[in-house]
């Protein structure tokens, strides 16, 4: 049964595409937005674009992934830069950081999408996102952002299994995040700050690491590593490399 109910949903997917006749998608790279690009090209082809939204809370690594993802699928694609970093109530790093950075991009791709007269705008939303008090839920929805995945019924795990056996490269990737998640709430946002963790994150990286998070608490670095990994972190060597290079970053 579950197997039948995962592909009624998938067919699901397909007919909601193919009813909206042309979109634009949102396209960050991750494994929700990377299953609604493959099935909105399946359902609609050159009728589908994907849009890569880039700035400086967007990682260099997360925008090479996006140009590879696009590729595999075989899907049009358009990088547009935008600057969160111009929207003062988004540098003030309050509660509605996300809101505010979410506006500023659906004001851009709603216009890119009224431009190129496409009927649809759409994002990687699933139906778990739906049980976190997300700010950038309801900037999509005052944008008239559609959310195909939630529209389906997928959950994550559901999403995870379909991008699997689509054979999506990224479907085991771990989630990224928005550089801007990194620094401490309430603290201003800055394109220094922003690089400095960028570069802690891609060091770390480097040395091995699956996923990594460092966050900036009053010029601080926290590292965030999986669990399993947290012996490899500590291992002296290891840790006095990493210290070092934070250092040399400018954290305290």
């Amino acid at each position: 049964m579950k197997r039948e109910a995962l592909d009624g949903k998938l067919e699901r997917l397909h007919r909601l595409f193919a009813d909206m006749e042309s979109v634009l998608v949102a396209f960050s790279g991750g494994i929700d937005s990377t299953l609604v690009l493959k099935v909105a090209q399946d359902a609609l082809g050159d009728r589908a674009l994907a849009v890569t939204a880039v700035s400086p809370t967007f990682p260099e690594i997360e925008l090479e992934w996006t140009t590879r993802l696009v590729a595999e699928i075989g899907a049009r694609h358009r990088i547009v830069q935008t600057d969160q970093l111009q929207v003062p109530a988004f540098v003030q790093n309050d509660a509605g950081r996300c809101f505010h950075c979410k506006t500023d991009l659906y004001q851009l791709l709603g216009g890119l999408q009224q431009e190129l007269k496409l009927r649809a705008l759409v994002d990687g939303t699933n139906l778990d996102d739906l049980g976190d008090e997300r700010p950038g839920h309801a900037a999509a929805r005052e944008w008239g952002v559609r959310s195909p995945l939630v529209e389906a019924g997928l959950s994550k795990s559901e999403v995870r299994e379909l991008a699997r056996e689509l054979k999506l490269s990224n479907w085991n990737k771990p989630a990224a995040a928005c550089l801007s998640s990194r620094i401490q709430r309430d603290t201003p946002i800055t394109v220094e700050k922003l690089s400095r963790v960028e570069r802690a994150e891609a060091f770390l990286l480097g040395q091995g690491f699956r996923q990594v998070r460092v966050r900036d608490s009053e010029g601080a670095a926290r590292v965030e590593v999986e669990s399993t990994e947290v012996p490899r972190l500590m291992e002296p060597a290891l840790g006095a490399r990493i210290t070092d290079y934070l250092r040399q970053l400018g954290f305290a």
